[in-house]
């Protein structure tokens, strides 16, 4: 099993693990965040971060750094613009996930706030799109080489 091969198997593992996670999140968990109740959303809301960032994180981090590896390691016009456009999704899924959920986490560790839990929800859908357009890119690269 060659070096190539083990990144876009984790590349791919990382990437649907992560669609799979942020269609849940998306559609029940954050959704949810509405009914935990004033009284213990503080409570909840730190224990979320705390338990959700051991599996996000290690997830976000293999696919970030097998994505930009696979761009290095392709270079043909059409898997080399598929791994650049995987690696720009990932870049979009940091940015947005660093500068717009976790501020907005942050500031429900402080008390449930109906409008920044809806805000979270609402800017999800960008990652949840990312993720869903970067699914079949993983496979596509897992096959390139493959054949």
């Amino acid at each position: 099993m060659g070096i190539l091969t083990i990144f876009l198997a984790l590349h791919a593992i990382s990437t649907i693990a992560m669609f799979g996670l942020i269609w849940f999140v998306q559609l029940v968990h954050y959704p949810l965040f509405h009914g935990v109740g004033l009284d213990g959303f503080a409570l909840y809301e730190s224990n979320h971060l705390r338990r959700t960032a051991w599996i996000v994180a290690p997830l976000m981090c293999v696919e970030a750094v097998t994505s930009v590896a696979l761009v290095f390691f392709f270079h043909e016009d059409w898997t080399r613009f598929v791994a650049v456009l995987g690696a720009v999704s990932v870049a979009v899924n940091w940015l947005s996930t660093l500068f717009i959920q976790v501020p907005c986490h942050r500031r429900l560790t402080e008390g449930y706030d109906a409008v920044v839990a809806q805000r979270l929800v609402t800017t999800n859908w960008l990652r949840t799109i990312c993720w869903t357009c970067r699914a079949p890119l993983a496979v596509a690269l897992l096959f390139a080489a493959e054949t």
